[in-house]
């Protein structure tokens, strides 16, 4: 691949989306254990997963013991790589230099790990790379340039550049159906249930000069719309820990918050030294691990 066509596929991605071009992010793991009513996180527990002055970002759990993140390698190209929490073994998925690999997630049918593939020619789509390290397949060839998806009933909802930017999901090859737009980087199917939940950007309160935008909830199954209050002030990251509770967080601390709460709750600081400022998370109820993207810090 070309040096210019590097650049400019991957400056599609990052000028389109607030992400880390400009900062090195690490990988930090901590014990947690979410239950109905709250989070208890063991700041003793707290590991470094990653400890590179490089990006490494988008963690996603894909089974018990493994997760799944994007890495940028020494000449900038990105590759998802499995880290076991068990043998604390690092595994390239995927290893391209045509390609670059981001947003790594486990599909529903668990047979693949999907990402978004900036691919050579800059095009920008949904690829399913096999567990088995079997050749990947484009899924939607007439769907782009994508950012940010996650699935239900074995489709991606997924978050497409324009603008605005828009949520779309593909009941079928002729039913293309825009959710909404003006939509955040947060794409989360909500546990135990067909809605997938998303930031609208449409919906925003001014808090003492911080941002707080609405969390919106689309019931794939029966078409309806939900909301589900507003993103805590500053922060566009959010996961669901279950079906009762949301995640965010802000500079180095965790806020939760019940979905029949309007108020964010503090439930600890992050306190390691090197680092700053909280943005995607991952959590494994199974492992009880929660693994947080920090940025490395300037000084």
């Amino acid at each position: 691949m070309q040096k210019k066509t590097i650049f400019l596929a991957i400056n599609l991605y990052y000028i389109a989306f607030t992400t880390f071009s400009q900062v090195s992010t690490d990988l930090i793991a901590v014990d947690a254990k979410a239950t109905a009513a709250g989070l208890k996180i063991f700041p003793e527990t707290i590991f470094k997963v990653t400890d590179r002055n490089a990006y490494d970002n988008q963690p996603a759990f894909i089974n018990e013991k493994q997760m799944a993140f994007s890495a940028a390698d020494d000449k900038g190209n990105h590759d998802i790589i499995i880290y076991n929490f068990e043998s604390k073994k690092f595994t390239n998925l995927t290893k391209t230099n045509n390609r670059n690999e981001f947003s790594p997630s486990l599909t529903d049918c668990g047979l693949f790990v999907s990402t978004v593939t900036v691919e050579e020619n800059g095009n920008q789509r949904l690829w399913l790379y096999p567990t088995n390290f079997g050749e990947p397949e484009l899924l939607y060839d007439d769907i782009e340039p994508v950012g940010y998806y996650d699935w239900y009933d074995n489709k991606a909802a997924m978050f497409i550049l324009g603008n605005p930017n828009s949520l779309v999901y593909p009941y079928s090859k002729g039913e293309i159906f825009t959710i909404s737009q003006n939509v955040g980087r947060s794409v989360k199917k909500k546990p135990k249930s067909s809605i997938i939940t998303y930031i609208d950007k449409r919906e925003a309160n001014d808090i003492n000069g911080q941002i707080s935008y609405a969390i919106m909830g689309f019931d794939i199954e029966n078409r309806t719309y939900h909301h589900f209050g507003y993103t805590y002030p500053g922060a566009e990251d959010f996961i669901w820990l279950n079906n009762n509770l949301l995640l965010m967080g802000s500079g180095n601390q965790l806020f939760i918050r019940k979905t029949n709460s309007k108020e964010w709750e503090s439930v600890g600081k992050i306190e390691l030294n090197g680092y700053e400022h909280i943005s995607r998370m991952a959590y494994s109820p199974k492992l009880r691990k929660l693994v947080l993207v920090m940025n490395r810090s300037v000084n």
